[in-house]
């Protein structure tokens, strides 16, 4: 795909990123430079950790909503909380049947 850009005139080739560059560097300076680089590194790592929380996020919706419980929500429940839940659905269902 980059060599269509390329080749279409989109993409700067390898005389155009060294005037590019040597542009950055007159207007910001040797001193600036590690800076910005640092920043951008920081940047570019928060974008990705942001990415992964949303495709983590948008995982466990799925899963909520196919009828799967994540399993970290259930590592906090005991089994006899488990039976009382089940026991008061199954009471409510029969009351609710009488009726």
């Amino acid at each position: 795909m980059t060599d269509n850009l390329i080749g279409a005139g989109l993409m700067p080739g390898g005389q155009e990123l060294i005037i590019i560059l040597l542009i950055v560097f007159l207007l910001f300076g040797a001193s600036r430079l590690p800076q910005l680089a640092k920043a951008l590194g920081q940047s570019k790592r928060a974008f990705r950790e942001g990415i992964n929380e949303a495709d983590a996020e948008a995982e466990r919706k799925q899963l909520n909503r196919d009828g799967t419980a994540a399993p970290s929500q259930l590592s906090g429940v005991d089994d006899e909380t488990l039976f009382e839940e089940a026991r008061r659905r199954a009471a409510q269902q029969k009351a609710s049947e009488k009726s």
